[in-house]
C-alpha cells in the first residue's frame, strides 16, 4: 500500500512516474512503457504540455476529427470536434449533409453578459447598507480602473453592479451582482480580479460609513451564464424532409415533433437527449480550447430554470413548416487561455476561420443541434443502435486484437448483419477456427 508523500510537486517528471511505479504497479516496465509511449517527440512541445498543470506525467489523448459541410448563416465550415465516442462526429457530419440542401443552420447570438458576484454576510441594519451600497457603488467601478482600461478600450467591461438581499434563503446572506461585456475572451481572469477589488473596495470604507458586521465570504464568477445565450435553428417545409430514411415526410415530422415533447415533459428522457446535444457542444468546446466543464454546469442550470429539468431543443409544425431549434448559454472565448498556447487549439480556430467569440458561439451552438438532430432522426425511424453499432466494431475487433486481414472480413460481414457484442465475439472465433 502506498505511503503519502511530500514535496511530490516538487519532484521532477521522471522522479514522480519512478514514485507511481513502485508504488503502484506490480509490473512496473509495462506500466513505465504504457505512460511513457504518449511522450511527445519533441521537447519543446511537451514541455509546453507539461506546464498547462500541475504533475503533469504523461499525455492523455483524444481523437480530433472533423464534421464537413455545414451550412451556417450561408457560410461553409468544417468543424473541429475532439471525442472518443464513435458515433459522434459521424452523426454531425450526416446532419450537416441533411440540412446542406435545405437552407443550412440559422443561427444568432441573442446576449453575450457574463456574470459575477461578491458573497458577503451583513448582520445590520439593511437600509444602512442600501445607502452604503449607493454611496460606494462609483468607487467600485472606478477603483477598478487599473483592471478594466484595456477591455474597456475594446469595447467591453463592467455594465452593472447590484446589491442583491438574499436573506429570504439564507440568513445575513447579500450579493454584489455585476454584469460584465468581455468580448473575445471567455473572461474568467478579468471578472475574478474586478470581483475582487470590489471586495476590497466594499470591506475598507465600510467602517468610515459606519457599517459594522459585513463579512465578505468570497468572489467568484459565475458559470451560470442566463444572459449569454445563442439560438440556433433549421427550418424547411415538411416535404423537404424526405429522404432515404424517411419515405413519409409527414409522418416522420409528427414523430420528430412527438419525441421532441416528451423530452420537454420527462426528465429521465430529457438528460438523455441533452446529453446528446452536448456531445456535440462539448466536443467543439473542447476542440477550441474552452472550458466544457462551465459550460456542461451553466447548460444544465439553464435546462432547470423553470424548476424542471427539461429539453434543451424544441420543434414546431407550422402552416406546413418544419422548424427545430435550440436556445442555450454558452461563454467562450477565442483569445486568452489555450487558445493561444496549445498548437491543435490555434490549428482548430484557424480551420474555423478565426472566429469571434460570439460567431463560435453560433458554431458551437449548431453542432449540438445538429447532433440532437441526428439522433432524434435515428431514434424515429431506423433506430440508434444499427448505425452506433457499426460505428462501435472498430472498438470491439480492437479489444480481440483483430489482423487487418480478419478486419476487412468482418467489416464486410456486418456490412449486412447487425453490429452486437457478442455477435462480434462469435464471428471472431468462427473466423479464427
Amino acid at each position: 500500500m502506498a505511503k503519502p508523500i511530500t514535496g511530490f510537486s516538487k519532484l521532477t517528471k521522471a522522479q514522480k512516474i519512478d514514485w507511481l511505479l513502485e508504488n503502484y504497479f506490480s509490473d512496473s516496465e509495462s506500466a513505465r512503457k504504457t505512460v511513457t509511449q504518449y511522450f511527445n517527440s519533441d521537447e519543446k512541445l511537451q514541455k509546453l504540455h507539461d506546464e498547462f498543470i500541475e504533475n503533469s506525467i504523461s499525455n492523455f489523448y483524444l481523437p480530433l476529427g472533423v464534421a464537413p459541410n455545414f451550412i451556417i448563416n450561408n457560410a461553409f465550415y468544417t468543424i473541429p470536434m475532439a471525442i472518443e465516442e464513435s458515433s459522434v462526429v459521424a452523426a454531425a457530419s450526416k446532419a450537416a449533409k441533411f440540412w446542406m440542401d435545405r437552407g443550412g443552420f440559422k443561427a444568432n447570438v441573442i446576449s453575450s453578459v457574463k456574470i459575477g458576484q461578491v458573497h458577503f454576510t451583513f448582520s445590520g441594519n439593511k437600509d444602512d447598507l442600501i445607502r452604503y451600497f449607493e454611496a460606494i457603488k462609483p468607487a467600485l467601478i472606478s477603483e477598478t480602473a487599473p483592471i478594466t482600461k484595456n477591455m474597456e478600450r475594446r469595447g467591453g467591461g463592467i455594465l452593472d453592479i447590484e446589491l442583491r438581499d438574499k436573506t429570504a434563503v439564507l440568513e445575513n446572506y447579500y450579493q454584489l451582482h455585476a454584469t460584465f461585456e468581455t468580448l473575445d475572451a471567455m473572461g474568467a481572469n478579468f471578472i475574478n480580479s474586478c470581483l475582487e477589488q470590489f471586495a476590497e473596495t466594499f470591506k475598507s470604507h465600510a467602517e468610515a460609513n459606519h457599517i459594522r458586521g459585513l463579512n465578505v465570504v468570497m468572489s467568484i464568477l459565475s458559470n451560470y451564464v442566463p444572459n449569454c445565450l445563442v439560438r440556433a435553428e433549421v427550418r424547411c417545409k415538411i416535404s423537404e424532409l424526405k429522404d432515404k430514411d424517411i419515405p413519409n415526410p409527414e409522418a416522420f415530422a409528427e414523430k420528430f415533433k412527438q419525441a421532441v415533447a416528451i423530452a420537454e415533459v420527462e426528465p429521465h428522457r430529457a438528460v438523455t437527449h441533452n446529453k446528446g446535444i452536448m456531445n456535440g457542444i462539448d466536443a467543439v468546446v473542447l476542440a477550441t480550447g474552452n472550458d466544457f466543464r462551465a459550460v456542461e454546469a451553466g447548460v444544465h442550470a439553464y435546462a432547470s430554470k423553470d424548476g424542471t429539468y427539461t429539453s434543451l431543443t424544441h420543434c414546431s409544425i407550422d402552416n406546413d413548416e418544419f422548424c427545430f431549434w435550440l436556445e442555450i448559454p454558452l461563454a467562450l472565448g477565442t483569445i486568452g487561455g489555450l487558445t493561444s498556447l496549445h498548437p491543435l487549439v490555434k490549428f482548430n480556430l484557424e480551420l474555423l476561420g478565426k472566429p469571434s467569440a460570439k460567431k463560435l458561439m453560433e458554431i458551437v451552438a449548431v453542432a449540438g443541434l445538429a447532433q440532437n438532430f441526428a439522433a432524434l432522426k435515428s431514434l424515429t425511424t431506423t433506430g440508434i443502435q444499427k448505425g452506433h453499432m457499426k460505428m462501435h466494431l472498430m472498438n470491439i475487433l480492437n479489444q480481440f486484437e483483430a489482423s487487418e486481414n480478419e478486419r476487412i472480413q468482418l467489416v464486410e460481414y456486418f456490412k449486412n448483419n447487425t453490429v452486437t457484442h457478442s455477435a462480434v465475439v462469435e464471428a471472431i472465433e468462427k473466423l479464427r477456427n
